[in-house]
């Protein structure tokens, strides 16, 4: 039985990106190459079901206004399947140059 969680390209980029620092998920955007404005916010709420991420509720400035914005950051479960799948890009990568 294989008890390593699988990610995707997607939540990848984002584990990636939140191991350093918490991020909103339109900064998330603003700084990847492959994260979309539109699926963002879907993705970011699959990954808290599956416990990969979890968010809070930002303070606001008193002078802010609108609807409450989240801030997202990777849990214990999100880094250990990000070091798995680092972990697996490299075998793969080390397979390869033997393979040739």
């Amino acid at each position: 039985m294989n008890d390593v969680p699988r990610i995707s390209r997607v939540e990848f980029e984002i584990l990636s990106m939140l191991r350093s620092k918490e991020m909103y998920g339109l900064e998330l955007v603003r700084e990847s190459r492959i994260l979309k404005r539109g699926t963002v916010y879907v993705t970011l709420e699959r990954m808290t079901d599956k416990g990969y991420v979890k968010s809070r509720e930002a303070k606001r400035a008193p002078h802010e206004s609108g609807i409450p914005r989240r801030v997202y950051s990777i849990s214990g479960l999100g880094q250990r399947a990000l070091a798995a799948a680092e972990a697996a890009a490299a075998a793969y990568v080390s397979w390869e140059a033997v393979a040739q």
